[in-house]
């Protein structure tokens, strides 16, 4: 019990180094941005169905609008990509990931229009978390599902269509699929019967 314990605890402070490099890089890149009078948003930022703009489907989630925009994906990052991280830095890695392309490319397709912000990763991580509770059938997965769900469940809207608003939900939605898929590719195998294991130590 205590070696569990103990590598739990080593993930969790791996997690904390982890997601505060990550947010750190993004306050990094939002002052150069904003010292080089939003340069960066312009020249790496997503322009739909523009090969000139599908660089952006790997740097646009580092760019921001404003402090405001940054701040409010700063903290969901921070405590989805955390508690991601305490099943394993592959597993976090692959649902980042997942969910930072399919969120860009998402966008790069359908998008209506220059795309900045790393809410489609903040989107893809929390669908990650609902969701692989159901694939491994893990009651504690499924209760802080449960409990994700109350605190930022309102978050889903921002999936919808929302006309007249300036809101990538192209970005919102995509990113989510991505946790979706992340979490499908991720699922648990059931362990093999004890004639199973001698069958495959012994064929």
């Amino acid at each position: 019990m205590s070696s569990r314990a103990d590598v739990l605890a080593k993930r969790a402070r791996s997690g904390l180094v982890t997601v505060a490099v990550l947010a750190g890089l993004l306050w990094a890149v939002q002052l150069v941005n904003v010292l080089t009078g939003f340069f960066l948003i312009r020249a790496l930022g997503i322009e739909p169905r523009e090969l000139d703009g599908l660089d952006g489907v790997l740097f646009a989630p580092l760019l921001h609008a404003d402090f405001g925009h940054l701040f409010s994906n700063t903290l969901p990052l921070v405590v989805l990509g955390f508690l991601a991280f305490l099943e394993g830095a592959k597993r976090f890695a692959i649902a980042l990931g997942a969910s930072w392309l399919a969120s860009g490319l998402g966008v790069w397709v359908f998008g209506g229009g220059l795309t900045i912000g790393a809410s489609g990763v903040v989107f893809g991580l929390f669908a990650y978390l609902l969701v692989r509770g159901f694939y491994n059938r893990d009651f504690k997965q499924v209760l802080l599902a449960v409990v994700l769900f109350l605190v930022y469940g309102s978050l889903l809207w921002g999936i919808l269509p929302q006309f007249g608003s300036n809101i990538s939900w192209q970005a919102h939605l995509f990113g989510a699929l991505g946790g979706v898929l992340a979490a499908l590719i991720l699922k648990r195998r059931p362990a093999p019967s004890g004639a199973s294991r001698r069958n495959a130590v012994n064929p």
